[in-house]
């Protein structure tokens, strides 16, 4: 809907964005954003379980992040072209529930803004059982039991209370986002991942020996890019903390 919008305005002359060809003063908030991209990865297993024949999974990933990657790029390159930058809302739905000349019928406007709370809503009682799940695991003991207070109200509060705390804290979405996705995102998205891939090598390599070969492994199966990936996620935390630092510093 909101591509479609865009477009909409943009054919008809309306638009208002003039965008540069490249900024490098934004590229060090860019590696902490971009680390957001990787939820379209939750969509995998669903895809990859129901199929009994894997021959052809390689061309099916990819083609479905080929498909990810041209929404991602129309859905910015529509939003950049179709309003001022300098008006653009961190929260991008928000640019269509504050300007009439975009959308006018209210029912949809209302939709577009409370599009965030829909998906937040139905995403974080999952991922908040998860972390809560996550923790008691952590710091399970084999054997033990938690007492029913550690079990019903400390792990719950630990998991719910910090969000919500920065919620209360802060609305600069771009920095928070920049924030959190250059840091936890980088261990979800890079390092953990890698050492995974590292160290399950290393425990099945004695188990099915030297000489396996997984018919479905990746082009990307040399170790190399497993510290490729390592170093990407350092260089990735050195700008983003540099350009937190160098920001703060001139405000």
């Amino acid at each position: 809907m909101m591509i479609i919008l865009a477009l909409i305005r943009i054919g008809k002359g309306h638009s208002e964005g003039h965008p540069s060809m490249a900024q490098i003063s934004g590229v060090p908030n860019l590696f902490g954003v971009c680390v957001y991209s990787f939820m379209c990865q939750h969509s995998l297993p669903s895809l990859v379980t129901p199929i009994s024949n894997k021959q052809r999974m390689s061309a099916l990933v990819m083609a479905d992040y080929i498909l990810i990657l041209c929404f991602y790029s129309l859905l910015s390159l529509t939003a950049i072209f179709c309003f001022d930058s300098s008006l653009l809302r961190d929260m991008y739905t928000l640019n269509f529930t504050d300007n009439c000349d975009v959308l006018s019928i209210p029912v949809l406007r209302y939709f577009l803004g409370l599009f965030p709370v829909f998906t937040i809503s139905t995403n974080f009682p999952i991922i908040a059982v998860t972390l809560r799940n996550n923790w008691k695991t952590l710091f399970h003991r084999d054997g033990g039991t938690y007492p029913w207070v550690v079990d019903r109200i400390v792990f719950p509060l630990i998991t719910i209370v910090p969000p919500i705390i920065v919620a209360f804290c802060t609305h600069d979405l771009e920095s928070l986002v920049g924030i959190t996705g250059a840091y936890a995102g980088t261990g979800i998205q890079y390092i953990i991942p890698a050492f995974l891939v590292y160290f399950s090598r290393r425990h099945l390599e004695p188990v099915l020996g030297r000489d396996a070969v997984n018919k479905h492994r990746s082009p990307f199966h040399h170790t190399f890019w497993v510290w490729f990936v390592i170093l990407w996620a350092t260089f990735c935390l050195m700008f983003v903390t540099a350009n937190i630092v160098l920001t703060e510093t001139k405000n």
